[in-house]
């Protein structure tokens, strides 16, 4: 029996974004929490790119009503993906991170969340330790400076509007510190899934099917509460947006104690404190800044730009809109894959590894 979960994880391993081995074996322990046998081996017979189920089916020779009901299984149990692309519904290999773990929101108990906690030192460094990053972070926009253009990847808002499906769940790594006994303060129900295709979610959704006004509304709420937007580290087919926190988020809390510093691309902009209207009040400081990138000295607060994230979230609560966002030099700028198939090079080759196929 192990030696399918064996193969699943090597499999993993081997994709862009990486699933390491460790001596405890707790990597395996995770897939046989996630995989049964069975479900483990259909997995490695389908591929990291869009399939339809008759395709699946004809490359395994078996019947059509067989493999769709065995599919239909697997992406409820969110082990695969599958969304509506150009009419027909396609399905996916997913990797660990990001993909299988966020889909085990309607299945993590405290045994996962214990088995994910024991495998972070050893996954964290891996998925953060090669370029390109694996997500970025979209600045809030409302205070950059106007005299800088923002591209269409820059802003969330013109995301959102590429987008032509939406589907809304709770955060998971806001569910995992609730099983820890240490629930967030921030809102749960905080996830955004984007399609560019109509109906893009409407056989399969893990969570909710929303309208774009209604995303939008997500994302105000999430920049007044001081989350961090982030999604993939590309320009263009972006597939979801997640809004973080420093006190759960596993990306920024990856980047804060383990060495993985590709685990999220800074934005090309850094916050500014304009002296001369700063009221000293440390609200940027003490209640927004999910970095600790602004520091007091002598009754003044200054950002430290090396741990500033360019996320904005301290702009929007400064009483005396001192603090904004200004373009880094060009020379600083972090521009990321055009697509994901572009990242996913970048990403296989500094790996040393071949992309699966």
């Amino acid at each position: 029996m192990d030696d399918v979960y064996h193969r699943l994880a090597k499999k993993l391993d081997e994709m862009p974004n990486g699933y390491p081995g460790t001596q405890s074996g707790v990597e395996l322990k995770i897939l046989r929490k996630i995989f049964a046998p069975e479900e483990a081996e259909m997995w490695l017979k389908l591929k990291p790119i869009p399939e339809t189920v008759e395709t699946i089916a004809e490359r395994l020779g078996a019947p059509i009503g067989e493999i769709q009901d065995i599919l239909d299984n697997m992406v409820l149990k969110g082990q695969i993906a599958s969304r509506k692309m150009c009419g027909n519904q396609i399905y996916i290999q997913l990797p660990y991170i990001v993909g299988i773990f966020e889909l085990q929101l309607n299945r993590l108990d405290k045994e996962l969340e214990d088995l994910t906690k024991e495998y972070a030192p050893t996954l964290m460094p891996t998925l953060g330790g090669f370029a390109p990053a694996i997500t970025r972070v979209i600045p809030v926009n409302a205070k950059i400076d106007g005299q800088h253009q923002v591209h269409n990847y820059e802003d969330m808002r013109l995301i959102l509007e590429k987008a032509k499906a939406f589907q809304l769940q709770d955060c998971i790594c806001r569910k995992e510190a609730a099983l820890r006994g240490r629930p967030c303060k921030h809102s749960v129900e905080v996830c955004l899934g984007l399609s560019t295709h109509e109906g893009g979610f409407d056989k399969y959704s893990p969570g909710k099917l929303i309208s774009r006004e209604e995303a939008l509304e997500v994302i105000t709420k999430a920049e007044e509460e001081g989350l961090v937007h982030t999604t993939y580290n590309v320009k263009s087919g972006h597939l979801y947006v997640c809004n973080c926190c420093s006190c759960c988020c596993g990306i920024l809390l990856g980047m804060k104690y383990f060495n993985a510093p590709y685990l999220m691309a800074k934005s090309n902009f850094v916050a500014s404190i304009d002296q001369e209207e700063c009221a000293a009040c440390g609200v940027c400081a003490d209640e927004r800044c999910p970095m600790k990138a602004i520091a007091e000295e002598e009754g003044s607060y200054n950002v430290l730009p090396e741990r500033c994230i360019g996320c904005g979230a301290c702009t929007g609560t400064c009483p005396t809109g001192a603090i904004s966002l200004m373009r880094k030099p060009e020379s600083e700028h972090d521009e990321p894959p055009a697509s994901l198939k572009e990242w996913k090079g970048k990403r296989a080759a500094n790996r040393g590894i071949k992309i699966m196929v």
